[in-house]
């Protein structure tokens, strides 16, 4: 008699790049269909969990792991602990990412569980997700706007993941909402007033540079100095090492429309603030799903390089601690308007927002904008 019991679930630690693969295609495999989901590149992905090509990992402790039921995989999870975020915050955390599965319940908990259990061996005390190694990651589970595209930098999820989250006793710690904005013409007279009465007030000066060779040049890495400074009171923020920083360099500024990075400087040429954004890329990834060989690399090409478009990301909006509260951001916005008529922007997508953080919603919705996702971090007491 066969004693083996066909629906139990076995979790397995991913330890070869092979392994690898497959996790990161589970994860891919899981949306097929979805027109809404945008797939990763999977030789990134693949390389966020190689010490030799993210440094990130030399802060953090990590395993990953895969569940499986009668030889399927069913679900994937990364465990993590950031030792640098949880020293700068005075918490144990064991985090948690990567967490896609089947709608299964007991496939949910099993995979949690496995992390929850490393976690402890770890001396953690919470348990906090989805989140990744550090804020450049994806986090903040959807459970708002399903019905919408997802950027590549954000975090797009099935509706049923909700349910499980709650059902596991995992509780809200912060949320996330995000805008669709529709792009005026022109930047709204208000705004102009404010960022010309911002210059000449505090010596300010809006800064253009032609690519990324010529920001190096120019500036080195300072303006990831501003980032550090600008997110320091952000949710599980941590300090960037120099490593990180050069490998973000070499990941985003390559890839990006210098139309759409605008600095503000000082009277010293200190860069005090920093916006950028791209195309939408989300539908070229779609196409090879995450793909760069044999022609993904064309599809993703034709999107970065083309000169209209109707849908953008915009990835972030930081200011130095000391320009916050003066109306700053008021510039980028300003500098960057014209840029979305010029390529027939219809709609821009905003990165998430703490819906703490009033005023840097107060940036959007001086235009026609809907607030159309939220997504949510989650703890739990272990």
């Amino acid at each position: 008699m066969n004693s083996t019991n066909p629906n139990k679930i076995e979790i397995r630690e991913v330890k070869t790049k092979r392994e690898l693969r497959r996790f990161v295609q589970f994860g891919i495999d899981l949306y097929e269909g979805n027109k809404y989901y945008c797939p990763p590149i999977v030789l990134d992905e693949i390389n966020a969990f190689l010490p030799s090509g993210n440094p990130a990992l030399e802060v953090c402790d990590f395993v990953v792991y895969t569940a499986h039921r009668n030889g399927e995989m069913v679900g994937r999870i990364v465990g993590i602990v950031n030792h640098r975020a949880n020293e700068a915050w005075n918490v144990k955390k064991c985090r948690f990412g990567w967490f896609d599965f089947i709608d299964d319940y007991e496939v949910f908990k099993t995979l949690l569980d496995a992390v929850a259990e490393w976690g402890r061996s770890k001396g953690m005390s919470c348990l906090n997700g989805p989140v990744g190694f550090t804020d450049f990651d994806h986090q903040g589970l959807l459970i708002e706007g399903f019905d919408y595209n997802s950027p590549m930098a954000s975090l797009y999820t099935h509706p049923y993941y909700v349910a499980h989250y709650e059902r596991y006793g995992l509780s809200k710690e912060a949320d996330w909402i995000e805008f669709q904005i529709c792009p005026p013409k022109e930047a709204p007279e208000r705004m102009q007033r404010v960022a010309k009465l911002v210059e000449e007030r505090y010596g300010l000066h809006t800064v253009k540079v032609k690519n990324s060779r010529e920001l190096r040049r120019r500036y080195g890495y300072t303006y990831f100095d501003v980032l550090d400074a600008a997110y320091q009171k952000l949710y599980n923020f941590q300090p960037l090492t120099d490593k990180q920083k050069q490998y973000y360099c070499k990941m985003f500024f390559p890839i990006l429309n210098f139309d759409f990075v605008t600095m503000v400087a000082n009277e010293k040429d200190e860069i005090v603030a920093v916006g950028l954004g791209m195309p939408s890329i989300s539908e070229a990834l779609r196409k090879c799903k995450g793909r760069l060989l044999p022609f993904g690399w064309y599809h993703l090409l034709k999107a970065l390089k083309a000169k209209r478009m109707t849908d953008f990301d915009l990835l972030l909006i930081a200011v130095r601690p000391d320009y916050q509260d003066k109306g700053v951001n008021a510039l980028i916005v300003n500098e960057m308007t014209p840029y979305f008529c010029r390529y027939g922007i219809e709609r821009v997508e905003t990165s998430a927002i703490l819906e703490t953080n009033h005023k840097s919603q107060a940036n959007f919705v001086i235009f026609d904008h809907i607030q159309h996702k939220r997504r949510r971090a989650f703890v739990k007491e272990l």
